[in-house]
């Protein structure tokens, strides 16, 4: 199975990244993900479902622990091509 997740961390600083954002990036960016696509108001990344949790539950643990108040995210099971309702990867 393939997932996408999207998240952002705050509080958000336009001046400077904060500590817990460069944290959630240097995970999403250091994990086996692909398509990483990190930007000043959110980020997006998409792998193998196992890379994926184990991003997301680092990504969690190490960006509270660099200051974030508040993560958001969503998890999106991504379908591959050709494939019909109800027959994810």
């Amino acid at each position: 199975m393939r997932l996408r997740v999207e998240f952002t961390t705050e509080p958000f600083d336009l001046d400077e990244a904060p500590a817990h954002a460069v944290v959630a990036r240097d995970v999403v960016t250091g994990a086996a993900l692909d398509a990483v696509d990190v930007g000043p108001f959110g980020n997006t990344a998409e792998g193998d479902a196992d890379q994926v949790l184990g991003a997301v539950t680092a990504l969690l643990r190490e960006s509270l622990q660099a200051g974030a108040t508040r993560v958001s995210l969503q998890v999106n099971v991504i379908r591959e091509a050709g494939q019909g309702e109800g027959e994810a990867t």
